[in-house]
């Protein structure tokens, strides 16, 4: 059964507008680790950069079987993209309070893939109303 790896703080702190799925470049130990579990999304971003679009921050444990040659556990990992979506999400990065955050990891087929959001950022009070909706949705839910 493939894991699924969520960044729930992001539909907390984000107003997500729009999504792309988008495939990783990892190495082997990468793979295993994720395999293994224990992938945290606490810092991580994706930044468009020359052209290409880049995620940094994203914590994948070492992994503890591996040689030498083990991975970095923060190190920026390149997405891949096809050019008319970092094209659009160029486009989306231009207008004023719009971040690109990752939202999920999960594997399909053989490959690992990221969901990334084009996303805003919440005020105190959205946060706040949300909370609320989200209360009463369980207590309608309990009746």
């Amino acid at each position: 059964m493939p894991r699924v790896y969520t960044n729930r703080r992001a539909h907390y702190e984000y107003e997500l507008l729009e999504r792309f799925e988008a495939g990783i470049s990892l190495t082997g130990s990468e793979v295993k680790s994720i395999r293994a579990g224990g992938v945290d999304f606490r810092d991580a971003f994706a930044r468009l950069h020359g052209g290409n679009v880049d995620l940094e921050g994203l914590y994948i444990p070492a992994y503890k079987e591996a040689t030498y040659n083990n991975h970095e556990p923060r190190r920026t990992r390149r997405l891949l993209l096809n050019r008319m979506e970092i094209l659009k999400l160029k486009k989306g990065l231009e207008q004023k309070g719009l971040t690109l955050v990752p939202t999920r990891l999960y594997q399909k087929g053989q490959y690992f893939k990221v969901e990334l959001a084009l996303a805003r950022g919440k005020k105190l009070h959205d946060k706040r109303r949300a909370d609320a909706e989200k209360t009463v949705r369980r207590e309608l839910r309990e009746l």
